[in-house]
């Protein structure tokens, strides 16, 4: 089986994997109020049956959505909706995207002011392979050291083979606004929260911060 679809098989199952854990944890009826900060229709195909709310910023491309769902295009640190709007927030692999620490806990601030409950996921710092650019222990470097390998070498562009706009964009972001948090990270912008972990191999890959 290619490399590639070989990933894509892995991604689709950790993702149907965390849906079912999420579908555990919260009572989800037709009428639940849900946002989704950063996600896409797709997330939810075989998922609740709920109000969703999908946001994202206004570059995420369109797609049309079947009923039940409404989009909105707006930044996901400044949420444009009241107090305790929804019944859960949830985001899957967003808050690590958001810039650096400010930015981050500004959006953790945003998602408990919004939601009743939430569940929020992000890849775990100190699981040994960089879950964006799929490249062992890169993540873990001194910035100059990083930049210069990745500018070179990933196991990400080995696989997509991305056109040279894609690449150079993609890394740049990596490089300059992708920022993976710890669980003690988590545990210091969502106050009060449990922390979940999501293992491969034993070995913590996700880390997920729920509010019931």
């Amino acid at each position: 089986m290619p490399a590639t679809a070989v990933f894509r098989l892995l991604q689709r199952r950790f993702r149907r994997a965390r849906m079912d854990a999420f579908l555990r944890e919260f009572s989800i009826g037709a009428q639940t109020r849900i946002l989704d900060v950063g996600g896409t229709a797709e997330t939810w195909s075989a998922g609740a049956k709920a109000k969703i709310t999908l946001l994202n910023m206004p570059r995420a491309s369109s797609e049309a959505l079947a009923p039940g769902f409404t989009m909105v295009y707006a930044d996901g640190c400044r949420l444009p909706f009241r107090d305790r709007s929804f019944d859960i927030v949830f985001s899957n692999s967003v808050i690590e995207h958001v810039g650096a620490g400010e930015l981050q806990a500004q959006f953790a601030a945003e998602v408990a002011r919004v939601g009743k409950a939430f569940w929020v996921q992000t890849p775990n710092r100190y699981f040994p392979v960089e879950t964006h650019l799929l490249t062992p222990l890169v993540h873990l470097l001194p910035r100059n050291l990083r930049a210069w390998i990745v500018l070179r070498f990933t196991i990400w562009a080995l696989i997509r083979r991305p056109a040279p706009d894609e690449k150079r964009w993609y890394l740049d972001h990596f490089l300059n606004d992708i920022r993976l948090c710890s669980c003690g990270d988590l545990r210091r912008m969502f106050p009060g929260a449990s922390i979940r972990r999501e293992r491969f191999f034993l070995l913590t890959k996700s880390l997920i911060a729920v509010r019931k």
